[in-house]
């Protein structure tokens, strides 16, 4: 087995339950803002937004867009899918903008104190902290609404570096992100592995980093499509391996 001293573990949706806690918010951001009476079926609303949440952070790993246009993009077309909305968007572009970045703040902060993780999530920790790994925090999202998860769920205190993509100046999968991951941890790529649930950002990323990767298969529609060092299908099955 080989010996590791540092992990790089992604956030959310590998120990955090973004998707989890994120269905909630977004129904309590729907009723927060009435959106009802613009929608006779809620799911409308809901389906689209995922659909386009998924392509839009996609392409923000991808460095394609800038934040604010995923921030406002991501309300911008499920709240259009509403032929009354889309109507008073093209009449106030501006207006219209600035209500989605309303709607974004309301639904971020819904999402931020929710305290729910993936299971296993704090069982994989205590165990790897009492193991003696170095742990860092590999991230995409955004600084000020992670830090408000980490206090949330309770799982701040168990890294010894918080790495995030806006400090780094780079997404992953971008190898300038991991090299910006090990001047800030001190790791060493021959001793360090990372653990994620994307494919794209997390282990393909990894991989051309040239470290080992634990890819936490998550998601059944979102399978590996290229190499990996280790692939499980709970956080319990990471302790057998490290």
């Amino acid at each position: 087995m080989k010996h590791y001293t540092d992990i790089f573990i992604d956030f959310d949706d590998t120990l955090y339950d973004t998707h989890g806690n994120a269905v909630t918010a977004l129904e309590e951001t729907f009723r927060h803002f009435h959106l009802e009476q613009y929608f006779d079926d809620p799911q409308v609303f809901y389906d689209d937004y995922w659909r386009t949440n998924i392509d839009l952070w996609g392409r923000y790993a991808n460095g394609e867009i800038s934040r604010e246009y995923l921030i406002v993009e991501r309300f911008r077309h499920p709240l259009c899918k509403s032929e009354k909305v889309r109507v008073q968007s093209e009449k106030a572009a501006s207006a219209f903008k600035d209500y989605c970045l309303q709607v974004s703040d309301v639904f971020l902060d819904y999402c931020s104190n929710k305290p729910g993780v993936v299971e296993g999530a704090h069982e994989l920790m205590d165990y790897l902290k009492q193991k003696g790994y170095r742990l860092h925090m590999c991230s995409n999202g955004f600084h000020e609404v992670q830090y408000k998860k980490l206090a949330a769920c309770g799982l701040r205190d168990y890294f010894d570096t918080i790495i995030l993509s806006e400090d780094a100046g780079f997404n992953k999968p971008d190898p300038r992100f991991f090299d910006y991951a090990f001047k800030q941890s001190n790791a060493k790529r021959e001793s360090t592995v990372m653990i994620g649930d994307n494919y794209s950002t997390d282990i393909q990323g990894a991989v051309n980093a040239g470290i080992d990767t634990i890819f936490f298969n998550r998601w059944p529609d979102y399978p590996a499509t290229g190499p990996l060092t280790h692939e499980v299908k709970s956080l319990k099955e990471i302790m057998a391996i490290i």
